[in-house]
């Protein structure tokens, strides 16, 4: 187990926190996450592109002229590719890019990356992420006192969903809120995915949220 310290909002430290051999300790080799990522990001495409073929054209029924004798190639309607206002040459249709990954991957692959951000210092955990009102100068003080200001990816992870936070930091471009995966209904969610952890270059995690992924994922 490791000692992970706490940070207040204004950036003193609040103590201390034992992070669980299940995070500190996890390991999955590079296909697992591989395949967990390219998952989540083919899930993500809605696979509604379309082109029009020969049969979603209107007109060109009929030969543009005879086959024969006019010293031009044969053409059997103006509505074929090669034309001005034809069809679209292979082209092509909706279809569905889903990619299923199990339960048991996708949890790998996701601690594994956590777990590499805590080996490289990357992760800070603070007691409370909570602003009174949504205000973007709150945030911004609050990435300056917990020593992130100008850093480039940085992935907020709260405990719930809170509007009021969300707000506060979506007009910053570099920082990325998402939220502590719920045991909900005897059902086991993730808020958060490896490929949010893996294009983040820092972790603000808040300690109930901290303590969520132990309770949901570290049995």
């Amino acid at each position: 187990m490791a000692d992970i310290t706490i940070k207040r909002k204004d950036g003193q430290d609040a103590g201390t926190y034992t992070l669980s051999e299940k995070i500190s300790g996890a390991s999955a080799s590079h296909t697992t996450i591989h395949r967990a990522v390219v998952a989540e990001e083919a899930n993500a495409r809605q696979g509604t592109q379309k082109t029009k073929g020969r049969i979603d054209v209107k007109g060109g029924g009929r030969k543009p002229y005879k086959q024969k004798k006019t010293g031009n190639a044969r053409q059997g309607s103006t509505r074929s590719p090669q034309y001005a206002h034809g069809a679209t040459a292979h082209h092509i249709l909706p279809r569905d890019y889903t990619k299923k990954v199990n339960n048991r991957e996708r949890r790998a692959a996701t601690l594994t990356s956590l777990a590499a951000h805590f080996d490289a210092g990357n992760v800070t955990v603070v007691d409370e992420i909570a602003f009174a009102e949504p205000k973007t100068k709150d945030a911004i003080a609050f990435m300056k006192a917990i020593g992130l200001e100008g850093a480039r990816r940085v992935l907020v992870i709260l405990p719930i969903y809170d509007a009021v936070t969300h707000k506060s930091f979506r007009n910053l471009p570099n920082v990325t809120v998402r939220t502590a995966p719920t045991n909900t209904e005897g059902v086991k969610t993730q808020a958060f995915s490896a490929r949010d952890l893996l294009v983040s270059h820092k972790i603000v995690i808040a300690q109930e949220a901290l303590t969520k992924i132990e309770e949901v994922w570290a049995k």
